[in-house]
């Protein structure tokens, strides 16, 4: 499970940092508030853990365009504002808990547990994406086309899911690179040229219409045409 921090106050957000990677979960720790923003909506996350008064763009902005996005993971606001109207205000801004500084760590995990089982259940509820005559069962790890299964590895899986999850967004190759390979961009590197071609190969040369496009000297998108 991959939890985003949001978290301003240095003494805080490491004793987080470690409490949580100590119980298992990944946790990506920022600062500020445009920085978490931009986490949020460009990465993805099981869970985000969001403090109000930040510095750059506060936790109220924050969710509110998180929520705007589409984007659905459990949101927990963990913050100093006590008063029941910031309570309602997080809750109404579409916050799944609220939990108010000081806190007791051993509550924070077990309310984090107890959001990550509800965004499961839902997740399990809403587990296919589909697009044109694609499909992707995200629990099962299966694709099918046209009813016809295909086979792919993981990191094909991973890439598909990628380009399934931005339809529409052109995905520059260093893009596509740190977030299926986990590693920089290099120029003389044709990694993901190649992992396209044979993904294409398997989900687009046999079929109609064709999904996956190259942007010349941009990236990768995926669109369907005049649907």
């Amino acid at each position: 499970m991959r939890i985003l921090l949001v978290e301003d106050e240095h003494k805080t957000g490491d004793y987080l940092k470690q409490g949580l990677s100590e119980a298992g979960y990944i946790t990506d720790w920022v600062t500020d508030g445009l920085t978490g923003k931009h986490q949020a909506l460009s990465e993805e996350y099981d869970l985000i853990i969001l403090d109000v008064m930040l510095p750059g763009l506060d936790g109220w902005n924050i969710i509110d365009d998180i929520r705007k996005s589409g984007k659905t993971m459990p949101i927990l606001f963990l913050t100093a504002r006590d008063q029941i109207e910031d309570r309602v205000k997080g809750l109404e801004l579409g916050a799944d808990d609220y939990l108010v500084k000081p806190f007791a760590f051993a509550e924070l995990l077990a309310r984090i547990k107890t959001l990550l089982r509800r965004g499961q259940q839902r997740e399990d509820n809403n587990n296919i994406i589909k697009i044109a005559d694609l499909e992707l069962d995200l629990r099962k790890r299966r694709v099918t086309r046209a009813g016809q299964r295909i086979d792919l590895t993981a990191k094909e899986f991973a890439l598909m899911e990628l380009f399934m999850r931005r339809r529409g967004e052109i995905l520059p190759r260093a893009l596509i690179a740190s977030q299926i390979w986990d590693m920089n961009f290099d120029s003389d590197t044709n990694v993901v040229e190649v992992a396209i071609k044979r993904l294409r190969s398997k989900v687009d040369s046999n079929f109609t219409p064709k999904l996956i496009q190259n942007i010349r000297g941009m990236g990768y998108v995926l669109e369907v045409e005049d649907e």
